[in-house]
């Protein structure tokens, strides 16, 4: 279970390249955590609602999900993949941060 929710053993991916490629970084904290701190940039939809906001997230670019620990990202990460989208999860959102 950890090895699919966070991306152990499977294909290894450029997250910096995605960055640069003009990755959407979904931050999937609450508002709070979002306020405290996240990656420049990055959208603010909160894991319990990202099926009603998917919308909102560009099908187009490839998108990267970050939280506090890659638990709720890689669960938002699922959702994504299972509607089509191209998602990575970054795991903790000051992962993502040091990339940009």
């Amino acid at each position: 279970m950890f090895k699919n929710l966070f991306g152990i053993g499977g294909p290894k991916v450029d997250l910096r390249e995605k960055i640069n490629e003009g990755a959407t970084i979904v931050d999937v904290r609450t508002p709070d955590e979002f306020r405290s701190g996240h990656v420049a940039g990055s959208i603010n939809i909160p894991l319990d609602r990202i099926q009603d906001q998917m919308k909102k997230i560009n099908k187009d670019k490839p998108v990267i999900t970050c939280c506090r620990s890659g638990a709720r990202s890689g669960m938002a990460a699922d959702m994504l993949k299972a509607q089509g989208y191209e998602v990575y999860n970054g795991g903790p959102w000051t992962n993502v941060n040091n990339l940009k």
